[in-house]
């Protein structure tokens, strides 16, 4: 692939993928959800209404439109509306508290709020609080908030690689949210990429019930689908019978989800006879580790190779994949995409000598930076374009491998443990759905802390969990201490919430 040649060849704003898509066949299905389907033509008349719906109520290029919904149609609708008026986007899910909605705005200070009524019962909640009046266009109902006049333009008709397109609330596994600045070239970049390195075509149909409020879902499945031509099956939210008859009875093609997902429809359809979706050509996971265990399932499950990759919202978010015609054998997230420097910095921390460091990458989806946050900006993306990722990897054979965060590394007796080799031995037990495992300060040493959340229906106790990963863990990285929760803390894209587990711990 040719980066430089691809690069050159974007379009200046995302809503290009719509008004592009609408010339080149106009009849095709870009959009289908429960109550309606959208053609590209019609997507492309859709924008433009919103668009001007949201000019008549007072946004202006370079405020933000803050999007309060769940997947849909007018979702998808209002991303591209807000970049036909060269204003930011900030897609939020409506699965959020009020408080941290709330503490998104107040930082954000958005022009307006837009909520998907229509398409979800806690946007029409939000809605209802902020007072917000409720429209309807042929994409479907929505509500507008009132303006909020003391709201700032920032700068904006500036090139793709400067002018901020979304901006994004990172999820805060580890701690608050920060609001990544990703630009028109950043998104472009990797839809472009991702669709062409899984050859999607008009011929594609992509069941997208990752949360588009999240980056995966954002650039990878919605733009990247899109923009190679192809259908968005769009799903408000997963639901494991309904997932299943929409990959079989539909004909998905492609279908990528988070690792509890796959789990999940592994547990409900293998008693049942397994799941009919032969259309199946490429089925992805990510947005957390993947072990091994789930990786073999799976393949057995779908019947073909479940691909992996490595990202997060400060790289757009795609950084590596497994390549479609070499998946995988290993825990591997593949070659670092086209385009995309690394380079693994040790660390002084490390109490063992070993070939892992922090990940550092440069490349055209690195982030703008924080909003309003220079200061973390500048300790995150150094002055020639690295981005700290804060994630420990070491490569092997010209694969990246992810063994854990940086501030989770646990350093037991001056030997380095990572959560993410502890979770794998915890997650290859049948009774596992999945593992958080963290570390805790001890009088001059660090403790292994593991929590588990077992499948239903199934039993297990602490004991026998601490058998078994015994026999699969050196001494020093068994933990001290297993609990066994109900259900381990996630947030709306299925990442575990660590530092909540932090709080249980004491």
């Amino acid at each position: 692939m040719d980066t430089n040649k691809l690069i050159a060849s974007l379009p200046e704003r995302i809503d290009a993928i719509v008004s592009r898509g609408a010339q080149a066949h106009p009849d095709h299905i870009a959009l289908h959800e429960d109550a309606r389907t959208l053609t590209y033509a019609q997507l492309d008349d859709a924008v433009d209404a919103l668009a001007a719906r949201l000019t008549a109520a007072g946004v202006r290029a370079g405020d933000r439109v803050m999007l309060i919904g769940e997947n849909s149609v007018a979702l998808v609708a209002s991303l591209f509306a807000a970049s036909r008026l060269d204003a930011w986007v900030l897609v939020a899910n409506a699965r959020l508290s009020a408080v941290e909605l709330d503490a998104i705005r107040a930082h954000a200070k958005p022009r307006i709020a837009l909520y998907t009524v229509e398409a979800s019962d806690d946007a029409a909640r939000h809605a209802q609080r902020d007072g917000a009046s409720v429209e309807s266009l042929p994409m479907g109902a929505f509500a507008l908030s009132a303006i909020d006049t003391a709201s700032e333009q920032e700068p904006h008709g500036l090139p793709s690689d400067q002018q901020c397109a979304a901006l994004i609330y990172t999820t805060g596994t580890t701690g608050a949210p920060k609001g990544v600045m990703l630009s028109h070239r950043n998104l472009l970049f990797v839809a472009a990429v991702s669709s062409t390195l899984r050859r999607v075509s008009s011929s594609d149909r992509v069941y997208a019930v990752l949360p588009i409020s999240h980056v995966f879902g954002l650039a990878s499945m919605c733009l990247g689908s899109l923009y190679a031509g192809a259908t968005l099956r769009l799903a408000a939210r997963f639901d494991v019978e309904r997932a299943g008859r929409v990959l079989s009875d539909e004909r998905m093609t492609i279908f990528q989800g988070v690792p509890a997902m796959h789990a999940k429809l592994i547990d409900h359809f293998t008693p049942r006879g397994g799941l009919n979706a032969p259309s199946l050509r490429f089925v992805y996971c990510g947005g957390s580790p993947l072990d091994m265990t789930l990786k073999a399932a799976a393949e057995a499950f779908y019947g073909v190779p479940l691909h992996n990759g490595y990202g997060m919202t400060e790289s757009s978010p795609t950084v590596s994949n497994t390549l479609l015609d070499a998946p995988a054998r290993d825990a591997s997230v593949g070659p670092l995409i086209p385009g995309i420097e690394a380079r693994i910095v040790p660390l002084a921390q490390a109490g063992e000598a070993d070939d892992a460091g922090e990940l550092w990458i440069r490349g055209p989806n690195v982030m703008l930076g924080y909003y309003r946050d220079a200061a973390q900006t500048a300790a995150t993306v150094t002055t020639d374009g690295w981005l700290k990722t804060g994630d420990l990897a070491r490569f092997e054979n010209g694969n990246l491998y992810i063994v854990g965060r940086s501030k989770e590394l646990i350093i037991r007796s001056g030997f380095n443990v990572y959560p993410a080799e502890v979770e794998q031995a915890f997650n290859s037990h049948p009774a596992v759905l999945h593992s958080a495992v963290i570390g805790r300060s001890v009088s001059g040493n660090e403790d292994v802390l593991a929590f588990v959340e077992l499948r239903p229906g199934y039993a297990a106790y602490e004991r026998e969990l601490a058998e078994w990963v015994s026999a699969r863990l050196a001494p020093y990285k068994r933990p001290s201490s297993i609990r066994i929760l109900d259900a381990l803390p996630v947030s709306a894209s299925g990442k575990v919430l660590k530092h909540r587990l932090g709080t249980l711990a004491n």
